[in-house]
């Protein structure tokens, strides 16, 4: 199948000019082999329908847990190294020859982390990103388990592509996206796990959560896929409960829906071919990157919109 693709030399190497990326979902349990076991049933599929870059969902080797604070869940939590869920995708990456970013709860020291190993075609371990915004709110209470990311936004050079990876709530940060796309990122990835509010039983956000990401994609001029959970869970304490959107999707370039998941309880597999020969062209003829003015955008490094630069004025 690689040997067939048509390829580029970038970068002192040759990569594909077009990769199949897929984007995934399903529901999980509390049982830990269910899950990884569905998962690599997921990556299998995917496989065999030709993708080079598949996605997981978020923390897809267990139930939400977040969902309510619950001190006894920080056990689920393990260092990066001798991890037993790394260790199995990695074999995995290299058995497939595909590249696959890994969700999991990483205990780093004292700290806790929600963090991705992307592993590439041949398994080896490319580097960690660490969740840098995490939400708090019902249902949704990542703040109790997660220390806020200290990697910094990167950029994965894999046999495939250049790829960058955001999670969950980084979605819906444009400095992200743009952060990693001027790193050399040629599609953007989004490992999620969004779903109906506890608080507000009538606030449906998928909409808003897919063109957010279509943004992204409009906005840089690179691809994103996002993989979501799905079903319904119920927090330990069940005081909660949440039902997950689905509707996972691959979107183009200039954010045009290129393959979509029915929003429901269904596992589902979707892959798409990025030509990105072509989307680099495009970016660069666009000017949109020709044309930024990094030297007016002082305000985005504050929180309060009052830059150094703007109080001489």
């Amino acid at each position: 199948r690689q040997s067939n693709m048509a390829t580029s030399c970038i970068g002192g190497y040759s990569r594909p000019k077009r990769v199949v990326v897929a984007a995934t979902q399903m529901s999980c349990s509390n049982i830990w082999e269910d899950n990884v076991s569905r998962a690599e049933k997921l990556v299998r599929l995917s496989h065999e329908n030709g993708a080079h870059v598949i996605l997981l969902q978020e923390l897809f080797d267990g139930l939400y847990f977040p969902q309510d604070q619950d001190e006894g869940n920080f056990a689920r939590a393990l260092p990066r190294t001798g991890h037993p869920l790394l260790a199995r995708m990695a074999k995995l990456a290299a058995e497939l020859e595909v590249v696959l970013p890994i969700s999991f709860f990483e205990k780093a020291g004292q700290a806790h982390f929600n963090s991705i190993v992307v592993f590439d075609a041949d398994g080896q371990d490319l580097g960690l990103y660490r969740k840098s915004h995490i939400p708090d709110g019902p249902g949704y209470q990542e703040k109790f388990y997660f220390n806020p990311g200290d990697t910094g936004f990167k950029v994965f050079q894999t046999r495939y592509a250049s790829i960058g990876v955001g999670i969950c709530w980084d979605q819906w940060y444009p400095e992200a996206a743009r952060s990693m796309v001027l790193q050399g990122a040629e599609i953007l990835f989004y490992p999620t796990a969004i779903g109906s509010e506890p608080h507000d039983p009538e606030l449906n956000s998928f909409d808003h959560w897919q063109r957010v990401m279509q943004g992204h994609a409009a906005a840089n001029l690179v691809p994103v896929v996002a993989s979501n959970r799905t079903g319904v869970e119920s927090s330990l304490s069940g005081d909660t409960s949440i039902v997950f959107y689905g509707g996972s999707f691959i979107a183009g370039q200039t954010g045009e829906i290129l393959a979509t998941a029915p929003t429901d309880s269904s596992e589902a597999v979707m892959v798409a071919e990025i030509d990105l020969e072509l989307a680099a062209r495009k970016r660069a003829g666009w000017g949109l990157f020709r044309d930024r003015r990094p030297d007016l955008y002082g305000s985005i490094l504050t929180l309060d919109g009052h830059s150094q630069q703007a109080r001489h004025l």
